[in-house]
């Protein structure tokens, strides 16, 4: 296997025959099945802090995993070794590893019927000519216009762009071979702000396919200091039970929990809160959850997922019900069911929404607290009881009053999901998962 020369679609040949040859071995050295994924990566890192260059990074990496099957075992290995040598070795191991392993009746490729046969063209490729000085330069100015933009601004946490490509390329011994490039490039900028004594740090940033279209780096700058200044004189308040209305960017997490809640792994494993809840309520009659993997540019969009089946749009919520779990080809066996072609996870999560923007739906919640920021992991997936620290904004009148430091917010999913009251136009993009920002009927504030 010899080293890749481009990471563009250039690369997608080389990488395909890679796979074959891949393949051939395991099937030489004995393997009854086996999937590979190999691919080739590199970008450009550069961070700034306080005007001066903090860390100018350049990587490259390329390699291959394989998954073989000797009946109804399995073994994988992985390798970032190149050339004929390793190919022999990484396929011995996985060998050797499936032939200790015990049997699975769920184990082994997914059907050879149900292989994408035609992969649609989603323009995830955009390399970006940007060099390291223009980098630098780029981190620098957004740097500087949130130091300008309020005195109270007095240190900086890092400014750092990010300019990533790639190649993926994966195949098994069913025959099919599918595999695309893809860019993603970013800009964030974290600063630090002073007053009275009391410190706050806050963020801002961007994300895109292409790196010509990320918002101007001045503009990111003034965001995450108008951002951080925003949280200067926080303070916990009272324990209390009020509405919450999570800033679209927190928002996503909470759909994230629910496809947890509803993916194969955790459900065969009898550790979701969501076990058997297919065809209930879980949500407002209004609210549908759907898929749609085939956007062009978006930064979740993918033709096949990790088992070599062809993606497609679907809704995993319509109506408020439940209509499907989130499979592969292994957890869809193990639970009895097909595979909804989501190995891996889920392709662009689109959450249906209103024509309120933020500032509506704090008119609408009256009182009650704005989440902007999410800390720690108080989830229990089991029973869906949820606590986490919160930080934002605390609201009388439909307007901001004070930003809240120091408290928690707790409840549990099923009745969150089931008191949703709205869904904002506000809409994070820089996500697999569209929302906008959600108010939910009644949780506990835990505070001083």
């Amino acid at each position: 296997m010899s080293a890749v020369e481009t990471v563009g679609p250039a690369a997608v040949p080389q990488l395909q025959a890679q796979v074959e040859q891949i393949i051939a071995e395991a099937r030489k050295q004995g393997a009854s099945a086996c999937e590979v994924a190999v691919s080739v990566e590199q970008g450009l890192s550069t961070s700034v802090r306080r005007g001066e260059v903090e860390t100018v990074e350049f990587n490259r990496d390329q390699g291959f995993g394989i998954t073989l099957y000797v009946g109804q075992r399995k073994g994988s290995a992985s390798t970032s070794a190149s050339g004929e040598a390793a190919i022999r070795e990484t396929v011995a191991a996985a060998l050797a590893i499936a032939k200790h392993a015990s049997e699975d009746d769920c184990a082994g490729l997914a059907d050879a019927a149900l292989m994408a046969r035609e992969l649609p063209q989603l323009d995830l490729y955009h390399a970006w000519a940007i060099s390291p000085e223009q980098a630098i330069e780029q981190a620098l100015r957004c740097e500087a216009a949130a130091f300008a933009a309020d005195p109270r601004i007095k240190n900086a946490d890092g400014t750092t762009l990010n300019s990533h490509q790639g190649c993926r390329v994966y195949g098994n011994s069913h025959g099919f071979v599918g595999g695309y490039a893809s860019t993603r490039h970013s800009l964030s900028c974290v600063m630090i702000a002073e007053d009275g004594g009391q410190m706050q740090r806050d963020y801002w940033y961007d994300v895109n396919r292409q790196g010509e279209l990320l918002a101007d780096a001045a503009d990111i700058g003034r965001r995450a200091a108008q951002r951080t200044v925003s949280r200067l004189g926080a303070r916990p308040v009272p324990t209390c039970e009020v509405p919450v209305l999570f800033s679209a960017e927190s928002a996503t997490g909470l759909f994230g929990h629910f496809l947890a809640a509803i993916s194969g792994g955790n459900l065969y494993r009898q550790s979701s809160f969501l076990e058997g809840a297919l065809g209930q309520q879980l949500f407002p009659a209004w609210l549908k959850l759907d898929e749609r993997p085939h956007i062009p540019r978006a930064l979740g969009s993918a033709a096949f997922d990790g088992d070599g089946l062809a993606t497609y749009a679907k809704s995993f919520v319509e109506g408020g019900e439940l209509l499907s779990y989130v499979l592969g080809t292994y957890s869809g066996r193990k639970l009895g069911m097909p595979s909804t072609a989501n190995a891996g996870g889920v392709h662009n999560l689109f959450v249906s929404h209103g024509d309120e923007d933020q500032q509506a739906l704090l008119k609408r919640m009256g009182r009650g607290l704005l989440v902007t920021e999410l800390m720690g992991h108080g989830l229990n997936l089991v029973t869906g009881d949820y606590s986490r620290g919160a930080g934002g904004y605390w609201v009388e009148n439909g307007e901001i009053q004070f930003p809240v430091q120091e408290v928690t917010i707790a409840g549990n999913l099923r009745d969150m999901f089931g008191q949703i009251v709205a869904v904002g136009n506000d809409l994070e993009l820089r996500s697999n998962i569209h929302t906008g920002s959600v108010l939910i009927e009644r949780m506990t504030v835990a505070g001083s």
